[in-house]
């Protein structure tokens, strides 16, 4: 190695060590993660700016070097952010540029609002703060034009916004190296580089906490293999967020958003069937009744009158956004979902449909015992307006127990909020005034 790369090595090596030491010392909560990603130069030709795999931060020298020192903690905190949101194991069937893309906006927002400043190609959008990826996703292009700021190497496939000759790179690492964490380059490759941080059992990293200077392996010739299992790691970046958390907490260090952050991460989250039946239950649920018994059947005049049990069906409006930005094969899955559910409960459905005004075919009415699928004559495709609904409520004096909205919220809604309970089931990211809000993914 000649000494002006022995230098330019140095010089990187210093500006990463003093990025993890500001944010050690003034973000723990996000020094911490970072600290479980070793640093791995990489080769420019397949990593234009940073990468990560969920084990390793990979980086290109000359973006790092052109990158101030607050840009250099902001893409540290990103490819660590990532990691802890389990990113590399939540796509599913999503297409990957557009999944990448979301993540992307998901967590430079979450960096935004610390106060961390990115560099100039960090996707920032003021409309996504406070979304998760998935809720970001159905709101993007189908093919976003956006690039994100680094490469996400969680699977196999290639995503339409990385660099040239990707997937290429790609096939050629796997044909060479084969699958799973033998193919991740050896310790000594490429000479002359500083020892590697060793690995664990599980090929991830070493869990411990690591020495407060970077250690560098040779250059990364190609990309490395996915992850060989995801539910794996998951797992272990999940223990990795709660220590960092708790250690951020006691320190006092950690931001309310980012707490609010952590604990919807780390608490159960229920999918909206559960939600859904939970507030169909409690709407239907049995109580006790002081009603005064027949004088037929009462007993001695000096006999108590104690409460007791009684049960009656639970009158539930379903409405169904019939804009178009909601698709049929969407409303019959919601439809079934309520003709399971309203057995259970007892309950009794008025159905009906709306866009910028109620369909012409409904209501339909739907007795506990009978079957309910989407009538052929519902109709709609125009703009979205919550009104007409609520207005036919009360032109008809119905008192439901509860009113459930199936729909993307993104309408015109009533100044005023009803006295009887609204679920909102939102498909899309728009907020909802008043009701319960129950996100869809």
């Amino acid at each position: 190695m000649n000494g002006a790369m022995e230098s330019d090595i140095a010089r990187l090596e210093t500006k990463l060590a003093a990025a993890r030491t500001r944010l050690i010392l003034e973000k723990p909560f996000l020094g911490a993660l970072v600290m479980h990603l070793p640093l791995k130069a990489a080769d420019p030709k397949w990593c234009k700016t940073t990468a990560t795999d969920a084990r390793n931060f990979y980086f290109n020298p000359d973006y790092i070097s052109r990158l101030t020192l607050e840009q250099t903690q902001f893409v540290l905190a990103h490819e660590a952010m990532h990691c802890a949101l389990s990113h590399f194991n939540r796509r599913n069937h999503r297409q990957k540029h557009r999944w990448d893309v979301a993540c992307d906006y998901a967590v430079n927002m979450i960096l935004d609002e610390e106060r961390m400043r990115g560099p100039d190609n960090a996707l920032m959008n003021a409309a996504y703060r406070g979304l998760t990826a998935e809720e970001i996703y159905p709101v993007l292009h189908e093919d976003p034009p956006e690039e994100t700021q680094d490469m996400h190497l969680f699977d196999n496939e290639p995503s339409e916004g990385g660099g040239e000759g990707e997937q290429q790179e790609q096939n050629d690492a796997e044909q060479g190296q084969g699958q799973g964490e033998k193919s991740q380059p050896s310790q000594g490759d490429s000479g002359g580089g500083k020892p590697y941080q060793q690995q664990d059992s599980q090929g991830q990293g070493d869990s411990r906490q690591p020495s407060g200077e970077p250690q560098f392996a040779g250059e990364s010739e190609s990309p490395p293999p996915p992850p060989a299992d995801p539910n794996q790691l998951d797992e272990q970046w999940k223990s990795r967020l709660a220590a960092a958390a708790q250690a951020a907490r006691q320190a006092g260090k950690l931001s309310q958003s980012m707490m609010r952050l952590v604990d919807n991460l780390l608490a159960p989250q229920l999918p909206w069937r559960a939600l859904l039946a939970r507030f169909m239950m409690n709407a239907a649920r049995d109580d006790y009744s002081f009603q005064r018994t027949s004088r037929r059947s009462a007993g001695n005049p000096g006999d108590a009158m104690m409460p007791r049990l009684y049960s009656q069906s639970v009158n539930v409006i379903v409405v169904l956004d019939t804009s178009g930005s909601v698709t049929q094969d969407e409303l019959r899955e919601f439809l079934s979902e309520i003709d399971a559910l309203k057995a259970q409960v007892r309950a009794e459905i008025t159905l009906h449909a709306c866009d910028d005004k109620l369909a012409a075919g409904g209501p339909w009415r739907y007795a506990m015992w009978e079957a309910m699928s989407l009538p052929d004559e519902i109709s709609g495709g125009g703009g979205t307006d919550f009104q007409p609904v609520f207005e036919w409520v009360t032109r008809e004096h119905l008192s439901p127990d509860l009113l459930v909205y199936f729909t993307d919220a993104e309408g015109q809604f009533p100044e005023r909020e009803p006295a009887y309970p609204v679920v909102w089931l939102v498909k899309g990211k728009a907020r909802t005034p008043f009701g319960t809000r129950i996100q869809l993914n």
